[in-house]
């Protein structure tokens, strides 16, 4: 009698596991548990572009046109200088795009005038799924407003979590050091590293002010995927006359990536990278 029972439930296993129809629901399962995510980076250049003039509505206007729902900005001015009017560029972008939005600003500054708002310049994230935490983090960096900086940690690194339809992942946006000597964007990639969490799923999208072949940059391409799927050049600087790859999304392993191209707008005096990416519910 036992070895009945074991023979019938052996066969019933085996029946299961062969049945083409089984097979085709555990893969419809799969299907289901993906949510395809559009995610953009972009130097937005406080809104000035190419042609040298400011126009955030072009900004908005090239936002929306990519359809992306995660983006990741640099150069993005609140209440800075004259060169943007004093705009809050983050929330007139927001509310223009109806989206949620983070500030990570790298410089905040008394204003001029009293009474003004605080002046403040950095990186941010727009995005059309909710925002459940967000932290602007602090790397190295050699400051652009010291007569003679020294490296040191400061904020503006983005480090935002994001619920896309039960998919939670983590959203990084940086700007690295602009200078020839590579030592503080070194620094900056080790700073990165080590704040960014090895389990989960993670985009980290940027101007890195470095190119893919450049040694600098290779910590951070052994351990994410480049979303550049190498079809064209993939180059963003300068828009006019693009010579470089400098603006990245990069994924962690466990995300699929589907398809990456630069958009071509005059906007900034970058162009923008958008990636349609795969993202697992329950990673």
């Amino acid at each position: 009698m036992k070895k009945l029972v074991f023979f019938w439930l052996t066969a019933t296993l085996f029946l299961l596991l062969s049945t083409p129809g089984i097979a085709v629901e555990a893969n419809a399962s799969d299907e289901a548990r993906q949510v395809p995510v559009r995610v953009m980076t972009y130097n937005m250049h406080t809104g000035i572009g190419s042609d040298g003039s400011y126009d955030l509505d072009r900004i908005a206007n090239t936002i929306q046109a990519s359809d992306a729902d995660v983006i990741g900005l640099q150069e993005v001015d609140v209440h800075w200088a004259a060169r943007s009017n004093f705009d809050d560029q983050l929330t007139e972008l927001a509310e223009t795009l109806n989206m949620h939005s983070f500030f990570a600003p790298i410089y905040d500054q008394d204003p001029l005038t009293k009474d003004e708002p605080r002046r403040q310049f950095g990186v941010a994230v727009l995005s059309k799924f909710p925002i459940t935490s967000a932290t602007n983090r602090e790397i190295t960096r050699l400051s652009t407003q010291d007569a003679n900086p020294e490296p040191a940690l400061a904020p503006g690194f983005a480090d935002v979590r994001i619920n896309a339809k039960g998919a939670h992942f983590s959203f990084f946006v940086t700007h690295l050091d602009y200078r020839a000597d590579p030592f503080v964007r070194e620094l900056q990639v080790d700073d990165m590293l080590r704040i960014i969490p090895e389990t989960g799923s993670s985009v980290l999208v940027g101007d890195m002010n470095a190119g893919p072949s450049d040694p600098e940059l290779q910590p951070l391409l052994n351990r994410f995927q480049d979303a550049w799927n190498g079809a064209g050049d993939g180059n963003t600087y300068p828009a006019a006359s693009p010579q470089k790859r400098i603006d990245f999304i990069l994924a962690s392993q466990n995300v699929k990536l589907l398809h990456t191209e630069v958009i071509q707008t005059d906007a900034s005096d970058h162009l923008p990278v958008v990636s349609d990416l795969l993202l697992t519910r329950g990673n």
